[in-house]
C-alpha cells in the first residue's frame, strides 16, 4: 500500500517565546561566567523534539539541554546557584534522575523547571553496543556529530545552539528529510536498527504521526532484516518501551496510518507479542495480522462521519454512537487499540485456575505491558465481549444468526435491560454502551470485510451502490408500498453477500427470487396493505411479512 506524504510547511528560523528568550539567554551568560570563574568551557545545545516541533510552527514545553564536555547535574547545580545569587531568579528544585538502561536512559541527568519550561540537561555522548543488547556497552563524552548519529531519525538529530541563535544540521539531511516530509536514519538503517531495535517501532510512530514517509533504503532493509528480526525485537526491548511506543501512536493524530506500517513493515507479530505459554493454551490460530488493517480503515471511515473530514468512504452512522467521544478524549485510542487487536477476535485462553480469557487481555497485560492506562485492561476485553454478544444477537445477516437474544424492540424494557448488561455498559471501566454498539459495527464489517479483496472491500463497495436497490426493485413493476422496505432488505443482504455482484446479476437474483416464490411480492403486499403495523409509530413491518421473505 503506498502512502503518500504532504511535505510541510517550516519555519525559515525558530522563533522563540519570551520564556525560552530569556532562558537562552541566562544559559549563554552562565556559560560565560563559568569560563570567565573557573575556566571551563562548555557549549549549551537544545536537542531533539523541541528543534523539530519549533520549525514545524508547534509550540514544545519540553526542552532537552546536551553541554559539550560537562555532565548534567554539576552542571546544573551551579546554574541554579548562579541564578539565585546573581539574578535572583528562583528556580525549581534540581532532581536527579540517575541512569536508567532499561527505560532508556543511558545516562543521568538533571531535571528542573525554569519560567514554567521543564528542563532536562545531559551530555553529548557516542554509544557502542552489543548484539544481543539494546543497552550501551560503552558510553562517553562525544561531539555533536557523534551525538546526532546515535539518534532514530535525522528529523530528531538537530540542535539549537543557544551561543549563535541558529540550527545545527551535523548529520546535514535533517532540515531536508523535515522539509520534504521523510524518515531518515542518520546511519544506514541495518546498523541503526541493529544497535537499538526499538528504533524500526518509533520509525513508524513518527512516520504515522506527522504523515512522512520512510526512505526507500529503511523500507528496503524490512526485506534483509525485518522478516528475521523477531527474535531481536522480542529479545532486546522491553515490553513497556514497546507499549510505551504503540500508546504514542494510538493516542497520536493517524492511528491507521501506524497500524497501515506496522503491517507493511512485518511488524505486527513483535509488537502484539503473546507469551509462549498463552499461546500455547489459545483456543483457535489468530487471523492475518493484515485484518487489523481492516479493522482500523472502517473503524476510521466512521469515525470520519463525525468530523469535518472529506472522506469519500465515511460510514454513516447516529451522532450518538460518537457521542461519547467528546466527553472522553481517551475513548478513540481504546477503539483503535482494539481494533488493532482484530486477529485476536474471539481467541480465548485458560488460566492455571481454568478461568476463561480473552486473549487480547494477555497480550495488553504482558505483551505490551500496558495495565490499565487509559483503561486498556478494563475496556478492550470488555469490548471484545460485548461485540460477540451484540454480533451474536443482532447479526446483519439473520438468516444464520437468528436475533433470540435480546426482547423484541416492541418491548419497552429491552433498553433499560440492555444498558444494565455490564458486558455492554461499565461507565467506570472505559466502557459505554455507544462505543460497545460502535465497536460491534466495526467488527460486523472487519468479518465482511476479511473475506473480500481487501481492506473494508464489502463495506466501501456497498456504500458506493447505495441506490443499486431501488434500481433494481423497480424491475417488480409493481407499484412500491409497504411490502417495498422488506424486499430492499433482502436486496442490500444479496449485496453483503456478493461485493463484486452488478446491478445485472443483483436484478438476476431477485428475478429468480420472485419466480420461484422465495419472495412471494403479492403475498406481501397483501399482508402489509392496510395493516396499521405498517405505519410509523406502531412497529414497523409484521412478522408474517417478514416471514414472507425469508
Amino acid at each position: 500500500m503506498s502512502l503518500k506524504c504532504m511535505a510541510p510547511e517550516i519555519q525559515q528560523q525558530i522563533h522563540l517565546t519570551d520564556a525560552e528568550d530569556q532562558l537562552c539567554t541566562l544559559l549563554d551568560e552562565f556559560t560565560r561566567h563559568l569560563e570567565k570563574e573557573q575556566d571551563v568551557r562548555t557549549t549549551c545545545r537544545i536537542s531533539g523534539g523541541w528543534v523539530r516541533d519549533k520549525l514545524l510552527g508547534h509550540d514544545s514545553n519540553d526542552v532537552d539541554v546536551c553541554l559539550s564536555d560537562m555532565m548534567g547535574v554539576p552542571f546544573v547545580e551551579q546554574f541554579v546557584a548562579y541564578l539565585s545569587e546573581n539574578k535572583h531568579i528562583p528556580v525549581h528544585k534540581v532532581a536527579k534522575i540517575e541512569s536508567n538502561p532499561g527505560q532508556s536512559k543511558h545516562l543521568e541527568t538533571a531535571r528542573t523547571t525554569l519560567f514554567d519550561i521543564d528542563l532536562d540537561f545531559v551530555n553529548l555522548r557516542s554509544e557502542e553496543y552489543a548484539e544481543h543488547s539494546r543497552i550501551p556497552t560503552g558510553v562517553k563524552f562525544g561531539t555533536p556529530l557523534e551525538d546526532a548519529l546515535r539518534r532514530d531519525i535525522t528529523i530528531n538529530s538537530l540542535f539549537y545552539n543557544v551561543h549563535t541563535r541558529s540550527v545545527e544540521d551535523f548529520t546535514e539531511k535533517g532540515l531536508d528529510d523535515l522539509r520534504n516530509g521523510v524518515v531518515r536514519t542518520p546511519l544506514p538503517p541495518l546498523q541503526t536498527f541493529r544497535d537499538d531495535p526499538l528504533r524500526v517501532i518509533r520509525c513508524v510512530r513518527f512516520a504515522s504521526r506527522f504523515g512522512f514517509e520512510m526512505t526507500p533504503e529503511l523500507r528496503d532493509c524490512r526485506t534483509r532484516w525485518f522478516y528475521t528480526s523477531n527474535e531481536a525485537l522480542i529479545s532486546k526491548i522491553s515490553r513497556e518501551r514497546i507499549g510505551e511506543e504503540l500508546d504514542k501512536m494510538m493516542k497520536g493524530t493517524q492511528p491507521l496510518r501506524a497500524v497501515q506500517l506496522i503491517d507493511e513493515l512485518s511488524l505486527y507479530r513483535c509488537i502484539f507479542h503473546v507469551p509462549d505459554d498463552i499461546l500455547a493454551a489459545a483456543s483457535f490460530p489468530s487471523s492475518s495480522p493484515e485484518t487489523s488493517v481492516i479493522a482500523c480503515t472502517i473503524l476510521q471511515n466512521i469515525l470520519s462521519t463525525g468530523s469535518s473530514s472529506t472522506n469519500q468512504l465515511a460510514v454513516p452512522v447516529h451522532p450518538t454512537l460518537l457521542s461519547h467521544m467528546s466527553r472522553d478524549p481517551g475513548t478513540k485510542a481504546r477503539l483503535f487499540l482494539a481494533a488493532s487487536l482484530f486477529p485476536f477476535y474471539g481467541v480465548t485462553y485458560k488460566d492455571r485456575k481454568q478461568r476463561e480469557h480473552y486473549l487480547v487481555e494477555a497480550i495488553i497485560r504482558e505483551g505490551l505491558k500496558l495495565g490499565n492506562k487509559n483503561y486498556y485492561l478494563d475496556a478492550i476485553p470488555a469490548l471484545y465481549s460485548a461485540a460477540s454478544e451484540l454480533i451474536a444477537g443482532l447479526s446483519l445477516n439473520q438468516d444464520r444468526s437468528p436475533c433470540n437474544r435480546y426482547p423484541p424492540e416492541t418491548d419497552s424494557s429491552s433498553p433499560g435491560l440492555f444498558l444494565r448488561n455490564t458486558k455492554i455498559h461499565k461507565a467506570h471501566s472505559g466502557t459505554h454502551w455507544t462505543t460497545s454498539l460502535l465497536f460491534s459495527l466495526v467488527c460486523e464489517l472487519a468479518h465482511l470485510g476479511c473475506t473480500s479483496n481487501g481492506p473494508t472491500s464489502r463495506a466501501d463497495t456497498i456504500r458506493s451502490r447505495r441506490g443499486l436497490g431501488n434500481e433494481v426493485i423497480d424491475l417488480v413493476e409493481i407499484k412500491a408500498g409497504p411490502w417495498t422496505k422488506i424486499v430492499l432488505d433482502k436486496v442490500f443482504e444479496w449485496q453483503l453477500e456478493h461485493p463484486e455482484g452488478d446491478k445485472a446479476a443483483c436484478a438476476s437474483w431477485l428475478k429468480e427470487e420472485c419466480e420461484s416464490r422465495r419472495i412471494d411480492v403479492q403475498a406481501l403486499i397483501e399482508s402489509t396493505s392496510g395493516s396499521k403495523r405498517t405505519q410509523d409509530g406502531e412497529g414497523g413491518i409484521s412478522k408474517r411479512a417478514k416471514r414472507q421473505a425469508q
